[in-house]
């Protein structure tokens, strides 16, 4: 058993954890691909237990309630997208919300109230190209502050940059080309990391894309390269379409 605490920091809504880096620290005791489902808010400055099942599972507990449940898991896209670092910096531009409209403004990942080198502040947009196709991207250049040993990106900041814009993309209808603000959750998360970024590093590249919804589900995929077009790490998601007084813990 691990004793883990999301800090303040990584919050997505304001008073829990951001999904994806809540997944990707259950994620480290997981070899491997893995997928970790959220079962309920993750708590903010709280001591949690990361505990060993015996089928190999892991879970996330906060006293006697179940948080997250962790699994190693085959983590494969059908597809993979890609863009250029010019390309996923014209997407960026073209955000899908103004700083005062978006739903999460002190998200860990992609809120824009957060300061630099405090927050991740990736800001997904359109690719011009694949318009019609609604896949996204935008540009992540890690700070200092995220390094783990070695001097690499800490996993769970990997996970964390492949979270929100898989949210955002699952607000896509790729057969309109349209784009919805339905406030969602992230329910479930697979990731599978090839290598982890130097932290500083120049700029590493983030595309994500809808692939299905079924009544309040949705899926999306995400991918992160380098700026060489090396690819580092892919996820696979499902959020969950909720009411916005849920969506900040009200509900």
């Amino acid at each position: 058993m691990t004793e883990i605490i999301i800090a303040k920091r990584f919050c997505g809504p304001p008073n829990s954890g951001n999904g994806g880096y809540v997944c990707g620290r259950l994620a480290r005791h997981i070899p491997g691909g893995a997928e970790v489902t959220l079962r309920a808010p993750p708590p903010l400055d709280t001591p949690l237990d990361a505990v060993a099942a015996e089928d190999g599972a892991w879970e996330l507990r906060d006293g006697a309630k179940v948080v997250a449940t962790g699994r190693a898991a085959s983590v494969e896209l059908a597809q993979l997208e890609t863009a250029s670092l010019q390309e996923a910096r014209a997407a960026e531009l073209l955000t899908l919300f103004e700083p005062h409209e978006h739903p999460l403004p002190n998200c860990f990942v992609c809120g824009p109230a957060r300061a630099q080198g405090d927050g991740l502040r990736i800001f997904t947009g359109p690719l011009k190209r694949r318009a019609q196709n609604a896949v996204l991207a935008a540009t992540w250049t890690p700070d200092p502050n995220l390094a783990a040993e070695g001097g690499l990106v800490a996993p769970e900041f990997v996970w964390s940059a492949l979270d929100c814009p898989t949210g955002f993309a699952s607000n896509c209808n790729p057969q309109s080309g349209s784009y919805d603000k339905t406030p969602l959750l992230l329910g479930r998360m697979s990731a599978r990391i090839e290598a982890r970024p130097a932290s500083p590093a120049p700029p590493c590249i983030i595309t994500a894309w809808p692939t299905g919804r079924d009544g309040r589900k949705r899926t999306a995929e995400a991918a992160l390269h380098d700026e060489a077009g090396t690819l580092l790490a892919v996820a696979k998601t499902t959020w969950i379409a909720v009411e916005r007084d849920v969506l900040l813990g009200r509900g």
